[in-house]
């Protein structure tokens, strides 16, 4: 529409350009993004929050226009930010957010935004809902886009001063407090770039009817905000800060509006209240009872189901090089962190230095087995499955059911302690674990603790001193390990083991920096979290599924194409993520696979690993037809990290979520059926091969980025040309379809 058309739209009615701004969010983020939102659940979000508050309105004798705006922006609000695979929760959610309007009120001014408060009662009432805050990314244009519409919609609503109140705000705190730990600019303006951050600036905040009245009420509301929501991202180490912020801080605003008095705002045409709180009929108060019955229905979980094919090849970590592999067992603030690296060379020229939250004693310090590790890596490792098709003349029915821096210093003894003191280094603990001997270093300068490492002959890069100044700030430790020659040739053990340390932090993070100091080139980093309740993602970054259940041609069966094809595959999905994004590449329940990659893990062995909740027993080994009635509670997220310095500024940032949906990745291989067709419909699916073939051919190039003449070629070459029809039938048949 023309420019001053729109301007009168928006004029009208703020909320137009809210909805309108909101819709395109959530389009862009389901089509471009991928979200996991499923449109059932956006239909029920938005159908809950309508229906709800038609009955309020209807009830108390508001207009219906009025209400059903303010309704569609909090479902609306809700579908971009709550996450779930309930559809009952998603109406609960909507329930709530409708109905916190009419009870939380305030001289008829209701106290929290609606959205946040049924997000936070949400979080807060199951674990089977959660907010996922890395989802939008960091995109310097979609920020940019972002801030304008945004700037528009609380402009035209009179509450730009509370939305550039709290960005400048929030915005100082994250630059200096990176100044002061002496990180560079790029990490807190990877942080300003959250489309989350962007979306509560914008569009939660700044509710008009949620925010104090007078202007000074609003900016000192919104730097109280701010300063809430650094602390619990900084301090208390939670995510989604901003949301608990706003719904502990949201109760002052009605002392604020006391001690700093002003007109109260009213979105234009609605009528000004004349009369008593809506809350006061009988019939809302029974409406509004039997609706908040939603907000403790839990739905059941989806039943499982199984997959027919069969296992063929696996894509492992051996086919990445420079490929290190992190165990994080999760649950509460328990962690248990496993370490390998596929470092190759003189033990003598080992040494890692690796940044821990917590200190660390010798009984908190294992060497692990990597035979455990490798069955992990082969029962999460992306596959290859194969169908066989029938025969196309019988008639049948088939029911598918469906880290660590590596620091290279020669083997010498450790110097003493007092020249450490000297240099502001703390021995806090030193061990011999296994083949490995383990400091535990504490600092007060990281050019002190440059230059001891370098008096101990720990060859450290260039740059190195900024990232362990920044560690050091945050009252981190440092754990460093080197290899006992000694106690190895005594062990004879001819590779190193894993490291293992168990400790207690809200951090759930992966300290990456380091590591990428003396980095050649880009890294690879496979990282399986094993947690009780569900699928493990990142929060400030993407987290992106690969792209699965592709058909592909029959002939990258043989292992070593299929690894060439998965590598190239993988090298499509980071360029079209630019390099930004954490992938899934598996997330099932421990106890079952479909199809079996490798068999389960037992409890012993994820004993082993860290689960220090799984049961003592010893687990049947179930296969692809269901879960078995192992006593573990374990669910695993695999996750594949290609990153240097530039594309990841900050260390890795985790979080559980209540998901438990199934995800792998999986490309399938269908076998065209060989036998005699003697019949029409065997006709038809002879004729329908080739079609069939070019789309698996299409599906690859897709996938990989190859040329689709060699993917033909290389069909052909490998007996895969359209087949002719069946011979042996009549040739008055095949002519005019008489059967």
């Amino acid at each position: 529409m023309p420019l001053a058309r729109l301007d009168r739209w928006l004029r009208a009615d703020p909320r137009h350009g809210q909805i309108a701004t909101l819709a395109a969010l959530l389009g862009y983020g389901m089509v471009w993004l991928d979200f996991d939102l499923t449109i059932s659940q956006a239909i029920v979000t938005i159908g809950t929050a309508l229906g709800v508050q038609a009955l309020v309105d209807s009830c108390s004798g508001r207009p219906l226009v009025q209400g059903a705006k303010s309704a569609l922006i909090s479902a609306l609000s809700l579908c971009l930010l709550l996450r779930t695979d309930h559809l009952l929760l998603a109406g609960a959610a909507a329930s709530v957010a409708v109905l916190s309007k009419v009870l939380i009120r305030v001289r008829d001014k209701h106290v929290f935004n609606p959205t946040n408060f049924a997000l936070i009662v949400m979080l807060v009432t199951t674990e089977a809902a959660w907010v996922s805050p890395g989802q939008w990314g960091t995109s310097a244009l979609l920020a940019f886009a972002f801030a304008c519409a945004g700037l528009l919609v609380v402009h035209r609503a009179t509450r730009s001063d509370v939305t550039l109140a709290f960005l400048a705000s929030y915005a100082s705190l994250v630059v200096a407090r990176s100044l002061w730990l002496g990180e560079p600019l790029a990490i807190p303006l990877h942080r300003l770039e959250s489309g989350a951050f962007l979306l509560f600036a914008f569009f939660m905040i700044s509710d008009p009817r949620t925010t104090p009245d007078s202007r000074a009420g609003r900016v000192l509301f919104a730097t109280a905000v701010a300063l809430g929501a650094a602390y619990v991202q900084f301090r208390l180490f939670r995510t989604n800060g901003f949301l608990w912020s706003l719904v502990v801080l949201s109760p002052v605003v009605p002392f604020i509006d006391r001690w700093m008095p002003a007109a109260r705002y009213h979105w234009p045409g609605a009528p000004r209240p004349a009369g008593p709180s809506p809350w006061r009929s009988a019939m809302v108060r029974r409406v509004v009872t039997g609706l908040l019955g939603w907000v403790v229905i839990v739905s059941s979980a989806s039943a499982a189901e199984a997959f027919c094919g069969f296992y063929v090849a696996r894509a492992d970590t051996r086919l990445f090089n420079k490929a290190s592999q992190v165990v994080l067992v999760r649950d509460g603030d328990r962690t248990v962190l496993t370490m390998a690296n596929d470092f190759r060379g003189d033990p003598r020229e080992f040494a890692m230095v690796i940044p821990v939250p917590t200190p660390i004693t010798r009984g908190q310090i294992n060497v692990g087995e990597k035979a455990v590790l490798d069955h992990l890596d082969a029962f999460t490792a992306p596959r290859l499955v194969e169908y066989y098709d029938a025969d196309p003349c019988v008639v049948f029915e088939r029911r598918f059911r469906s880290g660590a821096s590596m620091l290279a210093a020669p083997q010498m003894e450790i110097g003493d302690r007092s020249s450490a003191r000297s240099l502001g280094v703390t021995i806090e603990a030193q061990y011999t674990v296994g083949e490995y001997d383990i400091l535990i270093l504490s600092a007060t300068q990281s050019s002190g603790l440059e230059q001891w490492l370098r008096q101990n002959g720990y060859r450290i890069p260039p740059g190195a001193s900024t990232v362990l100044g920044s560690y050091i700030k945050q009252n981190m430790r440092f754990f460093v390990a080197r290899v006992n020659l000694a106690e190895q040739s005594k062990l004879g053990y001819a590779t190193l083991r894993p490291l293992q340390v168990a400790y207690e932090s809200p951090k759930f993070m992966l300290p990456i920096r380091l590591g990428m100091v003396n980095a050649d080139g880009p890294q690879e980093l496979f990282v399986y979290a094993l947690t009780r309740k569900g699928r493990v993602e990142a929060t400030n970054y993407r987290t992106v599924k690969l792209q699965t259940d592709v058909e592909i041609p029959v002939y990258l069966k043989d292992p070593a194409e299929f690894g060439r094809m998965y590598r190239a595959m993988f090298d499509q999905h980071v360029k079209r993520e630019q390099m930004r994004a954490v992938f899934q590449e598996y997330a099932w329940d421990m106890r079952w696979c479909d199809p079996c990659a490798a068999d389960p893990l037992t409890a012993d062995e994820l004993r082993r690993l860290g689960v220090f909740w799984s049961g003592d027993g010893e687990p049947s080994r179930p296969t692809w037809r269901g879960p078995s009635a192992s006593p573990q509670e374990v669910f695993v997220t695999r996750l594949h990290v290609r990153y240097d310095e530039a594309h990841f500024p900050e260390d890795l940032v985790f979080q559980e979520t209540g998901d438990r949906a199934n995800f792998q990745g999986r490309y399938v291989l269908r076998h065209a059926w060989k036998g005699p067709m003697r019949c029409q419909a065997g006709t038809a699916y002879v004729r329908e091969l080739p079609a069939r073939r070019e789309r698996e051919a299409q599906a690859l190039v897709a996938l990989t980025g190859w040329s689709i003449d060699d993917v033909r070629r290389r069909m052909t070459d490998n007996g895969m040309a359209p087949l002719p029809a069946d011979p042996a039938l009549p040739w008055w048949r095949r002519l005019w379809g008489g059967w």
